[in-house]
C-alpha cells in the first residue's frame, strides 16, 4: 500500500524527534571509519610477526583498504540516494563488521589483506551513507551547525585516537583486537540504526551511471595506487607514472561523460558551486596536512623520542581536545559572525602555523616545550576549517544528491592524504639522503638526519595548508551555507 502523506509527514517529524539519537548512532559508525586509518597501522609490526609476512606484503595491508575505499567512494555515495541512506548503511555496517571478524581471525596474510580490501568496499557505502544522513536529518541551520560540528571533531579526532586505541589494544591484549574492536562499534551502531532511522521513500525509479561508474572508479583507483607507488618505489619508475597518467586521462574522461548522461554519478553542479568546490579544497588540504603530523610527529615521538606507542597516543590526546573544541564551537560561533570563507582559510593558517610551530623540534627537544603548541594550534585550526567545510560541501542540496555530495568529502580528503604521504614521503627521504651525504652516515647523524627529514616534511605540510587558505580566499564567497532539505521516509 502506498504510503500517505500523513503517513510520511508523521514519519519526518517522528525522525526529527529522534534527531540526537541519530547522531550519535552515526558518529559511532563514522568514529569507526576514521579511526581503522591508523588503528591497524600500530598493530601491523605484531600482525607481521604473527603471521610471518615480508615488508611488500604488510604494504598491501595498508594500501588494499585505502585502494578499495578510494577508488569507490563516488560510487558508494551515489548508491546511498538510489536505494536509500538506511539500507546502505546497515549494508555497509553488517559488511564492514564483518570482514573486520575475517581479518582478526586471519591465518595468514591472503586472509588479512582479503579482509582489509572487504573492509574498504563496505567503507566506501558507510562513510557517504552516514555523513549523507546527517544531512537530511538536521536541517535547522542552527541545529544542524551543532550536529556538523560534533560530527567534524568525530572524523578529525578518530585518526589520532585510532593511535592511542591500537598501541594499547596491541600492548595490552592482540593485534587482532584492532580489528575486533569493529564488532563493538558496529553492533551498537546498528541496534540504533534498525531502531531509529527512517526508511527511505524512492520517488522514481534510480538509474545508475554506468560509464561514469567505470571512468570514476578506474580513475580513482589509478590516482590512489599511482601515489602509494610512488612512496614505496619513488616517482620515476614506469608503474608509478603509467598509473598516474592513467588516472588523470580516466579523471578527465569521466569529466567529459558526466556532462552528456541524463543520470549523471557525479552532477558537475555539486562541484562547480563556489562554496561546494571551496570546501572540497579545504578537506584536501587538511588530508594532506592531518596526515602528515599523524605520520610524521608519530615517526618523530617513537623513533626520535623513543615513545611507546601507548605514550605516543597519549601525546597527541591535547590535539584532540583542541580539534573537539573546535570543531563543536566555530560553526554555531563563528561561523555567523565570520563567514565560510574567513572562517575555512582562517582555519587552514592557524592549522599551518602549528606546523610552522613543529619545525622547532629536535633530539633533545621536550614535549611541552616543542610539540604541544603545534598540536594545539593544528588542533584548533584543523578542528575549525573540517567542520565548517563539510557543513559547508553538504549545504543547499536536494535529497537526491546528498549521498554523493558526501562521498565527495570523503573522497577529496582521501586523495588528499594519498598524495601527501607520497610527497612527503619523498621529501622526507630527499632530506635524509642529503644529510647523510653531507655529514657522514655515524649513529648521531644518522638520528639527526631523521629529525631534518621529519621537519622537512612540516615546513612542506605548512605551505600546503597556507597555499589552500590563500586560493580558497580568492575562490570562495564569504556567505553563509544554504539549508539543506529532509528527504521522503516511512513511519515504523
Amino acid at each position: 500500500m502506498a504510503t500517505t502523506a500523513h503517513e510520511s509527514e508523521r514519519a519526518v517529524h517522528d525522525s526529527h524527534a529522534r534527531r540526537w539519537w541519530v547522531l550519535a548512532v552515526l558518529g559511532i559508525a563514522q568514529l569507526m571509519v576514521v579511526l581503522d586509518a591508523t588503528v591497524m597501522n600500530i598493530a601491523l609490526p605484531d600482525a607481521q610477526k604473527a603471521l610471518g609476512f615480508s615488508d611488500v606484503t604488510r604494504q598491501w595491508v595498508v594500501t588494499g583498504y585505502t585502494l578499495a575505499f578510494g577508488s569507490l567512494l563516488l560510487l558508494g555515495g551515489r548508491l546511498s540516494d538510489m536505494f536509500g541512506r538506511r539500507n546502505t548503511f546497515i549494508i555497509g555496517l553488517v559488511g564492514f563488521a564483518l570482514a573486520s571478524a575475517v581479518g582478526g581471525a586471519a591465518v595468514n596474510s591472503e586472509m588479512l589483506i582479503s579482509a582489509r580490501v572487504a573492509q574498504g568496499v563496505f567503507a566506501a557505502l558507510l562513510a557517504p551513507a552516514t555523513l549523507s544522513l546527517l544531512t537530511v536529518t538536521f536541517t535547522v541551520p542552527s541545529e544542524r551547525a551543532k550536529a556538523v560540528g560534533i560530527f567534524g571533531a568525530i572524523s578529525g579526532a578518530g585518526a589520532a585516537i585510532g593511535l592511542l586505541l591500537g598501541g594499547a589494544l596491541t600492548e595490552w591484549v592482540s593485534w587482532r583486537w584492532a580489528l575486533y574492536i569493529n564488532l563493538l562499534f558496529a553492533g551498537v551502531a546498528l541496534i540504533g540504526a534498525l531502531a531509529l532511522l527512517a526508511r527511505h521513500v524512492a520517488v522514481e525509479r534510480p538509474v545508475l551511471d554506468l560509464p561514469g561508474t567505470i571512468t570514476a572508479t578506474a580513475g580513482l583507483f589509478s590516482i590512489v595506487y599511482g601515489f602509494s607507488h610512488a612512496e614505496s618505489h619513488g616517482w620515476s619508475t614506469s608503474t608509478t607514472i603509467w598509473w598516474l597518467i592513467a588516472g588523470v586521462v580516466l579523471l578527465c574522461a569521466f569529466g567529459v561523460v558526466e556532462t552528456r548522461v541524463p543520470h549523471p554519478l557525479l552532477p558537475l553542479r555539486i562541484v562547480l558551486d563556489r562554496i561546494r568546490g571551496g570546501a572540497y579544497l579545504a578537506v584536501f588540504a587538511i588530508g594532506i596536512g592531518l596526515f602528515s603530523v599523524l605520520l610524521f610527529l608519530t615517526y618523530y615521538l617513537q623513533v626520535s623520542r623513543g615513545y611507546s606507542p601507548i605514550r605516543t597516543g597519549v601525546a597527541f590526546l591535547p590535539m584532540v581536545a583542541a580539534m573537539v573544541l573546535s570543531s563543536t564551537m566555530t560553526p554555531p560561533l563563528l561561523l555567523p559572525r565570520l563567514g565560510t570563507k574567513t572562517t575555512v582559510a582562517g582555519g587552514l593558517l592557524v592549522a599551518a602555523a602549528g606546523m610552522v610551530s613543529l619545525t622547532r623540534v629536535g633530539l633533545d627537544t621536550g614535549y611541552m616545550s616543542h610539540v604541544l603548541t603545534g598540536e594545539l594550534l593544528l588542533g584548533l585550526g584543523i578542528g575549525a576549517a573540517l567542520s565548517v567545510a563539510i557543513q559547508s560541501a553538504t549545504a543547499g542540496i536536494n535529497h537526491e544528491d546528498a549521498g554523493v555530495a558526501s562521498a565527495m568529502v570523503n573522497t577529496s580528503q582521501q586523495i588528499g592524504g594519498s598524495i601527501g604521504t607520497a610527497l612527503l614521503s619523498t621529501f622526507a627521504a630527499t632530506t635524509l639522503n642529503n644529510y647523510l651525504a653531507d655529514n657522514g652516515s655515524t649513529a648521531e647523524v644518522a638520528a639527526q638526519a631523521r629529525v631534518e627529514s621529519y621537519i622537512t616534511t612540516f615546513w612542506w605540510s605548512a605551505g600546503f595548508l597556507a597555499v589552500g587558505a590563500i586560493i580558497l580566499a580568492v575562490l570562495m564567497p564569504n556567505a553563509l551555507p544554504a539549508q539543506s532539505e529532509g528527504e521522503p521516509v516511512v513511519a515504523h
